[in-house]
């Protein structure tokens, strides 16, 4: 991927009800360094105002750099894929966005040259500094220790949708599969699947490009912290966890042609394993199929709901 791949960058930017620090992000978005854009807003129901600032936003570029079209109301998730629907099957690279951060102004341009000559589907993904609502008390965000792979993404995200840049191959897959896919738990997830099945590679960079707000009503949040290790337990024990994967079988068993045979056949094995009654067996599969999370005690969590049968 060549500087001239990105000149047009295209990011696409979920917003419900997000008034409060969206003209923040949209300003980040006007300062990034070298690297061109063009936003798509998909207004999920907004009340609040947020229509009004992606209109005057857009008053400041010539047109058709900025557009809003309406989501399908229907949760974050649905709106991203809903998003990629709309774009044509060749959509160049595209950058996915939340409305209430604030990008770095390094942020494209890092994602680019890390992007930089790769061939075939490649996400770049980073970590970030989360912060308070305010942007204030910065830390980073957790790393990826272990390298990327299928075999991971079955089991774990690490590609956290706000750091995401797809090159033009990636943007293609995610495309073709979106218009195959009804349903997923979370598009960024989704996207390191379908991008890792289909033969792709995913780029972790260690250095932050922007500011996460958690503010107590982000979508997702986070998700690192001893409460937030708290909570992923519980979603394991209450069955939250078995359910998101059944989503995630389903959204890539629909896009089975687009992943490499190796990866269907892994595929296939994995919900072969997860309907198996035995508890042993059940985990001697999965450790053959070498599935694994990124740190020593989320895999052993692994190993214990599949012995539970929680996965």
């Amino acid at each position: 991927m060549t500087r001239a791949d990105v000149q047009d960058v295209t990011i696409l930017m979920g917003v419900r009800n997000g008034a409060a620090h969206l003209d923040e992000q949209l300003d980040s978005f006007a300062a990034q360094q070298d690297v061109g854009w063009r936003l798509i807003a998909s207004d999920d129901g907004s009340v609040d105002g947020s229509r009004a600032i992606l209109e005057r936003f857009a008053a400041r570029f010539e047109q058709g750099r900025v557009s809003t079209i309406d989501g399908p109301k229907c949760g974050f998730a649905a709106n991203y894929l809903s998003m990629l629907r709309h774009l044509p099957p060749d959509p160049g690279a595209l950058a996915f966005s939340d409305h209430d951060d604030v990008w770095l102004p390094e942020r494209l341009k890092l994602g680019a040259s890390a992007l930089e000559g790769a061939e075939g589907p490649v996400l770049y993904c980073s970590r970030t500094f989360v912060t308070s609502k305010d942007l204030s008390r910065r830390r980073l965000a957790r790393g990826c220790p272990r390298p990327p792979g299928f075999r991971h993404a079955l089991v774990q995200n690490v590609a956290a949708g706000n750091t995401i840049l797809a090159n033009p191959a990636a943007a293609r897959l995610l495309v073709a599969a979106a218009r195959r896919t009804e349903t997923v738990v979370a598009h960024d997830w989704w996207a390191y699947q379908i991008v890792t099945g289909a033969g792709g590679r995913l780029i972790f960079d260690d250095r932050p490009t922007l500011l996460y707000r958690q503010h107590g009503n982000n979508a997702i949040g986070a998700n690192d912290g001893i409460l937030a290790k708290f909570k992923r337990l519980g979603k394991l024990a209450n069955g939250t966890m078995a359910s998101w994967t059944d989503v995630n079988i389903e959204a890539l068993e629909a896009f089975a042609s687009g992943l490499l045979p190796e990866e269907r056949a892994v595929l296939a094995e994995f919900a072969a394993m997860r309907r198996d009654r035995n508890p042993l067996r059940r985990l001697r599969r999965a450790r053959a199929l070498g599935l694994y999370r990124q740190t020593r005690s989320s895999t052993l969590a692994l190993w214990l709901a599949v012995l539970a049968g929680w996965l």
